[in-house]
């Protein structure tokens, strides 16, 4: 499985509760970096995966975007959205 990255620093990755192979591809000057995962199973048609990343993002990851928790409806978590894509933190 590939994802997009750009200026984050990963640190763990888990697949339904196993760890899991990751590296990072060759940097692009504006589309960033590949982060490929290597599943620790092989994936059986219809079942499901959770994948799980430890990161760390930093001002200069400009594809994600943070709400403080005061910014939320529930006003206890904060919310990260990547692209358009809500991630749960």
């Amino acid at each position: 499985q590939v994802l997009d990255t750009k200026d984050v620093q990963v640190f763990k990755v888990t697949v339904n509760d196993q760890d899991a192979k990751f590296v990072f591809g060759e940097k692009h000057s504006f589309k960033g970096t590949p982060l490929e995962i290597t599943l620790p199973f092989e994936l059986r048609r219809g079942q499901e995966a959770i994948v799980e990343i430890s990161f760390e993002s930093s001002p200069k990851s400009s594809a994600l975007q943070w709400f403080t928790p005061e910014q939320t409806s529930g006003k206890k978590h904060p919310f990260l959205f990547s692209q358009c894509q809500v991630e749960r933190t």
